[in-house]
């Protein structure tokens, strides 16, 4: 049952000459992208209008309407890609004319109801194809209430709202479709996907992965530890779990099956640390970048808010792996692992593009210049060498696949757009608000858990920009009417959409990797939310002491990144009961009260918690005996 709520339209396999023509034709509306985010300067329902109309004209063409749909497109795919052409021609003509109108006040001609309803249509049919039926339920709920909420009762009752009204919001302002989400994803997304796909296409992948293998692969449970870093790095250029688990993951649990680790943990790994490369600068995923242009703050200015925790987040993962990978004996790489000078001598090309988006956006530039600058660095460093040097085909290639790749997520975004149109109308956001502040009766931390709940429900089988910008939306006044900063505030809600990727009963990230791991969904989500612990107390933090974001003064800053150092690795030790030895419970508890303590936004408790954190590991790593590492070796830990 909860499977067929993510389930998705199979992506059609062509043979080789219509494959040529598509991937030619996705090169070329890749292209018209990129010279109208750099050089050309349109307004946003034109650009919205062009760039929805053609990527549905594509998608339903190479996305079947069932799982089980053959390689040939059907009558009816065709009839759908032909209407989103003729939608788009019909909006492009008479842009000038629905720019200029009235909303509500003009009535829609039978033109424009006609091509409204069929762009409505077939929003919703390509966010089935691309999501799954969960999301799609959503937004029809959402409409549902938008035109049947008149017959509730107070507070959640509204005025009549009519379908042509509904429909002239929704298709005819840049508040619905056409709205936030998708210039987004026009402009910011798009290229930042191109450099991703520009960079593996390039072999940037294998780098990563053979950095990774370089630094841990020989340290016990060196597989998984390669998992962990291998996948944040891809993870900071994909943005998107699901398919950081399907690249990275084909590659790591297999290893870590094939040395012994457990079906259970080899995907709880993954999936832990794939999820969190959404959240990992300099890139991040889309929903970051909607973040941004929603709350009105610069992107770098949300990039350098992410540092910390992304590190944090990275850190408590890579920790507990360790740990679990002692206290069990896991085995490490065998003797082919390169060697780090190896791996910089044959890949220091593909560290030039990341060098570029930073130094790009410590420099100010938009995040838009900073994607093509990123993206044309890619080529260009890759020519440095004949073994990675691309071929114009190759590039066209790129550039098709990232057109390609763009698809699932213009069809989430697209869907959210209806629904942020919808809500505008009803004022169902404040609502929503109200009755979350009656609930916890304005307790701050209540208010918060409640918070945390409702944005990972928001998000289980959801695509992370979806799930954020319903929390966004439905929570973020909630919190606002708390007085908790803009910034934190949606940070909070980032990180639980993000986590909803890997929290059960759904798991998408999962799912994904179970069908790798051959394993349970259900059971490596589960392991994979023990290992992602540290990100699901994370955002807490963020409210409770915002220098772990950055907001604060130097010392301050500093203050919280060793704090959250030691408390972050005290917790580690905690959750395994494990530190070169099995920890006694009054242990366990010790290193708990010191990871609270350490990130308190008061500098005697903090300090004192560091001070104290930091001899406890100390005694623990030292102290313990061989004798006593054995036994806790021999102990049979559940998946492990």
């Amino acid at each position: 049952m909860m499977k067929s709520l993510v389930n998705t339209g199979r992506k059609r396999t062509f043979a080789a000459l219509p494959h040529k023509v598509l991937i030619s034709l996705a090169a070329l509306f890749a292209i018209g992208v990129i010279y109208g985010n750099l050089f050309v300067i349109s307004d946003p329902l034109i650009i919205g209008i062009l760039f929805l109309s053609a990527l549905f004209s594509m998608l339903f063409l190479v996305v079947g309407a069932t799982t089980n749909a053959r390689d040939k497109p059907t009558i009816i795919d065709w009839v759908l890609s032909v209407l989103s052409l003729a939608t788009g021609v019909f909006f492009l003509v008479n842009a000038s004319v629905i720019s200029s109108r009235i909303t509500l006040l003009e009535e829609l001609t039978p033109a424009q109801l006609f091509f409204g309803s069929s762009l409505l249509f077939l929003s919703l049919e390509a966010t089935r194809r691309t999501t799954g039926a969960g999301l799609t339920i959503v937004v029809l709920g959402f409409m549902a209430y938008n035109l049947f909420g008149h017959l509730l009762p107070p507070p959640f009752g509204h005025g009549v709202i009519e379908y042509t009204y509904l429909l002239d919001a929704l298709i005819f302002t840049t508040d619905g479709v056409f709205g936030v989400p998708i210039q987004v994803v026009a402009s910011y997304v798009f290229l930042f996907v191109l450099f991703g796909t520009l960079l593996s296409f390039a072999g940037g992948g294998d780098f990563f992965f053979n950095l990774a293998a370089s630094l841990t692969g020989k340290s016990p449970g060196g597989p998984a530890k390669v998992a962990v870093i291998s996948s944040g790095m891809y993870g900071t250029i994909s943005g998107s779990p699901v398919s950081d688990v399907v690249a990275t993951g084909s590659i790591t649990i297999p290893i870590m099956k094939r040395l012994g680790y457990s079906s259970r943990f080899a995907g709880a790994v993954e999936v832990a640390a794939s999820t969190g490369g959404s959240a990992m600068p300099p890139i991040m995923g889309s929903a970051a970048f909607i973040l941004a242009e929603y709350t009105g703050f610069a992107y770098r200015e949300v990039v350098y808010a992410a540092i910390i925790p992304a590190i944090l987040y990275y850190l408590g993962v890579f920790s507990q792996v360790h740990l679990r990978a002692v206290k069990r004996d896991l085995r490490s790489y065998p003797d082919d692992v390169p060697t780090l000078k190896a791996t910089l001598i044959n890949g220091w090309m593909f560290i030039v593009p990341i060098a570029v988006i930073i130094l790009a956006l410590s420099l100010g530039y938009s995040p838009t210049m900073t994607a093509g600058l990123g993206a044309a660095s890619v080529v260009i460093a890759a020519a440095c060498s004949a073994r990675t040097r691309m071929s114009v085909w190759r590039v066209v290639e790129g550039l098709g696949e990232t057109t390609l790749r763009i698809l699932p997520v213009a069809g989430a975004c697209a869907a959210a757009g209806l629904v942020i149109g919808g809500l505008s109308m009803t004022g169902l956001g404040m609502k929503a608000a109200n009755v979350i502040m009656t609930i916890s009766g304005a307790d701050p931390v209540i208010t918060l858990m409640i918070s945390a709940v409702v944005t990972i429900i928001l998000g289980l089988g959801m695509p992370t920009p979806s799930a954020y910008i319903l929390a966004a939306v439905l929570v973020g006044p909630a919190l606002s009417k708390l007085g908790y900063p803009l910034l934190e505030s949606h940070m909070f809600l980032l990180y639980y959409a993000i986590l909803s990727a890997l929290t059960p009963p759904i798991a998408v990230a999962a799912l994904a990797a179970a069908a790798i791991a051959e394993e349970d969904p259900f059971k490596i989500a589960f392991d994979a939310v023990k290992l992602a612990a540290v990100g699901f107390l994370l955002p807490f933090v963020f409210i409770w002491n915002p220098a772990i974001i950055g907001s604060g003064s130097s010392i301050e800053i500093g203050l919280a990144v060793i704090g959250g150092v030691i408390g972050t690795i005290s917790l580690a030790a905690a959750i395994e009961g494990y530190m070169n030895g099995t920890l006694s419970r009054l242990m366990r508890s010790l290193f708990i009260c010191v990871a609270v303590g350490s990130v308190a936004p008061y500098m005697l408790v903090s300090l004192g918690a560091i001070v104290v954190g930091s001899a406890l590991l100390a005694r623990n790593y030292f102290s313990t005996s061989p004798s006593s590492a054995k036994e806790a070796k021999d102990q049979k830990v559940p998946g492990a």
